[in-house]
């Protein structure tokens, strides 16, 4: 079932390095995404992004410990308290939170952390990265797959 709202994913950041390109793309083939900090506000990035992802044929998992339910989806109070596996964590929460949540993606063995637009965290990238998790910073994960999924 399609969840119609408008699009909330304007700003453009700027356009993604050739080896950035290549980690979009192998992550956009991954099908299960935790959303951490995931809005039950139809109008927030976090929703919109979500919303689209689950309308094209993603799994998405909402994380979020003050709601039950988002998009019609169970919502988990955190990444260790999801209970079957996570290919990407998708973060929309402010950089200083990121290390931790980056910790806890690698913990629970995800494959990517993709940290959206304005989200910027070097520590949080080391910590995935030395975990070998691809990595993708400031960038929208609904605009990566609307130009990079033709093909996959």
């Amino acid at each position: 079932m399609e969840i119609p709202k408008p699009d909330v994913c304007r700003v453009d950041f700027g356009q993604p390095t050739k080896e950035e390109e290549r980690k979009i793309k192998e992550i956009l083939k991954m099908k299960t995404i935790a959303v951490v900090g995931i809005s039950p506000k139809e109008t927030r990035p976090s929703n919109d992004v979500a919303r689209y992802m689950l309308n094209h044929g993603y799994d998405v998992i909402p994380v979020r410990p003050a709601s039950r339910e988002i998009l019609g989806r169970k919502c988990y109070r955190d990444l260790e308290s999801i209970d079957r596996p996570v290919d990407v964590v998708d973060v929309f929460r402010r950089s200083e939170y990121c290390p931790e949540i980056a910790k806890k993606a690698v913990k629970i063995g995800a494959k990517a952390l993709w940290l959206q637009e304005g989200v910027i965290s070097e520590e949080a990238k080391r910590i995935a990265e030395e975990a070998g998790l691809l990595v993708i910073m400031d960038y929208c994960l609904k605009k990566a797959h609307q130009k990079y999924s033709k093909g996959l």
